[in-house]
């Protein structure tokens, strides 16, 4: 396990230097907040293991659902898990309306460029061999790393399948980070790789 702390203000990198051998097998620390990507990036440079799962550390998402995506790309004749919230039976129960149809909207974007039939683009829950990360130049510094990897899978002819997984909706008053911006975002960088990579 590999934590990245992306310069924390709120304990956790007091925290982290005093327990970190306790949780996690390496710390990198950012000496500035550069955002998701670059933490991702971060993380990817100095993963050893066969596979990387991507895990956000807001408690929205379940370690114990790696075992579903492991058994996935065990058994199936795929390359990549992405885990779904949205094919979750309790999806319409965790997550609003509103957050279901704008994400609904983006992955559908994401599907028209990707020739992919994703339910949940978006989603942190990505389950990818370290040599497809390795040949893979991760540019986006914030949330647009979502739709940037999964044009550039795409493109490299990945076979991804999705699995469902539980959702633990963190709200905005929790500390929330996605916001408004990073939805246009999400369009922009859906047609700079979309456009770059299509038929390919």
């Amino acid at each position: 396990m590999i934590i990245v702390d992306d310069f924390s203000t709120d304990g956790t990198r007091n925290y982290l230097e005093l327990n970190w051998r306790s949780h996690a097998d390496l710390v990198v620390y950012h000496s500035e907040n550069l955002g998701k990507g670059a933490a991702v990036r971060s993380g990817i440079k100095a993963a050893k293991g066969e596979y990387v799962i991507i895990q956000d550390a807001d408690n929205e998402y379940d370690p114990s659902e790696y075992r579903s995506m492991l058994n996935a790309i065990a058994s199936e004749d795929v390359d990549i898990v992405y885990g779904s919230r949205f094919l979750h039976p309790d999806a319409k129960i965790t997550t609003p309306f509103w957050h279901r149809f704008v994400n609904e909207c983006l992955t559908r974007f994401s599907n028209l460029f990707t020739g992919l039939e994703l339910t949940d683009m978006e989603t942190c829950y990505k389950l990818i061999p370290s040599e497809w990360l390795d040949s893979i130049e991760i540019e986006e510094d914030r949330f647009g790393i979502e739709p940037e990897l999964t044009a550039k899978l795409a493109a490299r002819g990945a076979r991804i399948k999705e699995v469902p997984i539980s959702y633990n909706r963190r709200k905005f008053e929790d500390g929330k980070k996605i916001g408004v911006i990073d939805g246009f975002r999400a369009v922009y960088v859906i047609l700079k790789y979309g456009l770059k990579y299509m038929g390919r």
